[in-house]
């Protein structure tokens, strides 16, 4: 991902993204079930650092497994790139936490983008409180060894019913997360500017009293000349 992109799309929302790449074919790429842990008023945006947890078996999850210096999830945090979003499979499981607030503390000092997990975070007050964008389900208190095991760093995995490999672009907003294929990450990216100027546009005219029909989606050619008219009036 270019820079240029991830400027595009600290500027888009979520829902734009996901009428572009529906218009692709892609219909199932917004996390579900996931949200801020607080919001941030703007945007997190990386390629995708994932992180994937199996079930925990109780023989190979003691609390003494995190003086191991291996242990995938302490690797994961020392290692995601930066500028990168780390991304957990938590089997859409939040009776036990993904990590917690020291941990995040960390990926947030060493530069991560945020991070996602489809399960819950503990300390979440915490989190909620520190620049890094987080999202999950809801706050888990409980540590993640009653539950989970860290058993893979950076493979495809599953997170809240999407698919997301390596290298994804990931973005979330103040509503939701999206991952977007890298390969199509700057077209998308492009779009979802355009789109977003026209909407934009389409909201101030509605503001002022201008119906939908004809405007929204655009099926009128008058409207087109007064979009024009809109952007060089307004640098868009």
């Amino acid at each position: 991902m270019t820079e240029a992109t991830r400027t595009k799309l600290t500027n888009v929302s979520v829902a734009t993204l996901a009428t572009a790449l529906y218009k692709r074919g892609l219909r199932n790429q917004v996390i579900q079930g996931v949200h801020p842990v607080a919001p941030k008023g703007r945007n997190m945006v990386g390629p995708a650092f994932t992180l994937r947890y199996m079930p925990a078996r109780e023989d190979r999850n003691e609390l003494s497994v995190f003086r191991n210096p291996d242990h995938p999830q302490r690797v994961a945090i020392e290692t995601c790139p930066e500028g990168h979003v780390l991304v957990m499979d938590s089997r859409k499981d939040a009776r036990a936490a993904s990590a917690g607030d020291i941990l995040i503390t960390r990926l947030m000092v060493r530069g991560g983008a945020g991070v996602v997990s489809d399960g819950g975070f503990r300390d979440a007050a915490t989190i909620g409180g520190l620049e890094i964008p987080a999202y999950h389900s809801r706050p888990s208190s409980p540590t993640n060894l009653v539950l989970h095991e860290a058993i893979d760093i950076n493979v495809p995995i599953g997170c809240g019913d999407v698919a997301v490999f390596p290298g994804d672009v990931v973005v979330g907003d103040d509503d939701c997360v999206i991952v977007i294929p890298a390969h199509m990450a700057d077209e998308v990216a492009d779009e979802a500017v355009e789109m977003t100027a026209y909407e934009d546009f389409v909201t101030e005219q509605v503001k002022g009293g201008e119906t939908i029909i004809g405007l929204y989606p655009r099926t009128k050619d008058e409207h087109l000349a007064s979009f024009e008219a809109w952007r060089a009036k307004n640098g868009r």
